[in-house]
């Protein structure tokens, strides 16, 4: 019977243990999430632009126009910031794996600009994985954490992971579409009479993206050529592609409420994050 007594006290003290972990861990991990998004402080937009003017569309090119007009109404307060929270399933170690089920919290600073993806996915075993994911001061940031303390590494950069996370912006702004306009820094090139390219610069940081845009004229998809996978330690310029849909109205604006994201491989398409929003809440300029 002493070797049964002496099992349930180690058990007893493992889960006392990973308990007392997993709050540590929590603390910790939300010390550095606020300490994060306190770089996330928005810049004023060009001077007297507080509102959409339709006039601005005027020259771009078509499918552009269509989205924008479908989108926006004319005089919407331009969009400063962003909270939300997101569901989904999420894959781990750059695309691999199985799907897991994650909860998120993401701020969105458009003049800046930034974000950062707060998350929490459920790992191995039953513990927690906590991932950042942001663009912040001009630096990618790209960081998990197995039970928010054992540190999985987390390189921040200026360099292509910087890119990577650009465009991680670009291609969510859908969800605040008044930054897809001219005054707000973004560049529109004719493509066809379905796509167009935008390209967004941050100070050294310039990134394209090519927008595609489905038969109502909402965005339908967005693509990169090359963004920068994480494989190990190293990031791999790999096609991208993020898609769109079930639109809905709020606060006025046209936006999806529903996506997934993935990395085109020469074995196929790697979905390895699909999501839904649950909550929006929105600061404006005005």
């Amino acid at each position: 019977m002493l070797w049964l007594l002496a099992a349930v006290l180690l058990v007893a003290t493992l889960a006392a243990a990973i308990t007392l972990l997993r709050a540590r861990g929590r603390r910790l991990w939300c010390a550095r999430s606020g300490a994060l998004a306190a770089k996330l402080g928005a810049e004023p937009g060009p001077a007297g632009v507080t509102h959409f003017d339709p006039a601005e569309l005027d020259g771009l090119p078509a499918p552009v126009q269509r989205y924008l007009r479908a989108a926006l109404t004319a005089g919407q307060p331009l969009v400063s910031g962003v909270q939300l929270t997101q569901s989904g399933f999420l894959r781990l170690a750059s695309g691999s794996g199985r799907s897991r089920p994650f909860t998120a919290e993401q701020h969105v600073a458009t003049r800046g600009p930034g974000f950062l993806w707060n998350a929490r996915a459920q790992g191995f075993a039953g513990l927690s994985v906590r991932l950042h994911d942001g663009y912040l001061a001009g630096k990618g940031l790209l960081h998990a954490m197995l039970l928010g303390f054992i540190d999985k590494g987390h390189p921040q950069d200026e360099g292509e992971l910087a890119r990577a996370e650009l465009m991680h912006f670009l291609a969510e702004a859908p969800w605040y579409p008044t930054a897809l306009l001219p005054s707000q820094g973004v560049r529109w090139g004719a493509v066809d009479a379905r796509r167009a390219d935008a390209t967004l610069t941050d100070g050294p940081v310039s990134v394209t993206l090519r927008f595609s845009f489905g038969d109502a004229g909402l965005v339908e998809a967005v693509r990169s050529e090359a963004r920068g996978r994480s494989v190990g330690k190293a990031l791999v310029m790999t096609r991208w592609e993020g898609r769109w849909k079930d639109w809905a109205l709020r606060d006025g604006m046209r936006v999806p409420l529903a996506g997934e994201r993935a990395w085109l491989l020469l074995d196929g398409r790697r979905t390895y994050w699909h999501g839904r929003l649950n909550k929006l809440r929105y600061r404006f300029s005005a």
